[in-house]
């Protein structure tokens, strides 16, 4: 049997049987993988406190020579965030984070865009520099960018006019055609709004590197903003919103409500 190793983001593990588990893992080099970790409840050698959500891990896996799922014949622990743990608050939004990679993408499909991004904000909300809001922010941003669902910001979504040119201080988003419209197109209507300064930041959020978050400067109105614009995006063009997203709007009363 071929065995396959790479450095895995741990996104959801559940039981199997008396004695195995099934994990999901989120892999640099393969994309999302399902696999059967024999004996894991049981296990003290192999898997004792190593399959736990968002850990950072190395894995080695096989494939048989049926049509079942793979054997997880290894793991180890590169990193396990553990202060994400120390926080139901932290670890509310990293289960969220990994249950949207979870859900979006697709078996086998290599995404080290994805991958880094995932790997990085965990790193960001583990160290607690920036506040989980704003992290929230910068990951929905460019998961939906980084997926094909990149929100226009830039020119009027249905008539192409630059946001410089339109004419009001705040404009509308429209979360169906997933981007801002002007004044002339939206008829004043929508119940999403954004200040010109807000859609300008988001915009520089998405071009600039990750790396470059820290300089990130967030005016109350412009978090708010945008977390109520992603809140509504976001599982809109998902089909859903997860469970894990209602439990961290009960958890987290900063994030707005919905629209």
């Amino acid at each position: 049997m071929p065995h396959l190793s790479s450095s895995a983001i741990m996104l959801r593990a559940v039981d199997h049987g008396d004695y195995d588990k099934i994990v999901t893992c989120f892999t640099l080099e393969q994309g999302k993988i399902s696999a059967i970790a024999k004996g894991a409840k049981k296990s003290v050698k192999r898997f004792a406190g190593v399959l736990e959500i968002f850990s950072l891990l190395n894995i080695v896996w096989s494939y048989g020579r049926g049509r079942g799922l793979p054997i997880l014949t290894e793991a180890a622990v590169v990193r396990p965030f553990e202060q994400i743990r120390t926080s139901i608050i932290r670890t509310a939004y990293a289960s969220y984070w990994c249950e949207l990679v979870s859900l979006w993408m697709e078996e086998g499909q290599k995404q080290p865009g994805v991958y880094n991004l995932l790997e990085y904000l965990l790193d960001r909300l583990n160290s607690g520099g920036l506040s989980e809001p704003i992290l929230h922010v910068v990951f929905q941003l460019h998961f939906m960018a980084t997926s094909g669902f990149s929100p226009g910001l830039v020119r009027c979504a249905i008539c192409g006019t630059s946001v410089e040119d339109f004419q009001r201080a705040a404009v509308i988003f429209d979360v169906r055609r997933g981007g801002v419209v002007c004044e002339k197109c939206s008829q004043g209507r929508g119940p999403l709004v954004l200040s010109k300064g807000t859609a300008k930041l988001l915009s520089w959020m998405l071009k600039a590197p990750l790396q470059k978050i820290e300089r990130l400067r967030f005016s109350e109105q412009a978090l708010q903003e945008s977390l109520r614009m992603l809140g509504a995006f976001v599982p809109y063009h998902l089909g859903k919103e997860t469970k894990s997203l209602k439990f961290l709007k009960q958890l987290d009363t900063r994030l707005p409500d919905p629209v």
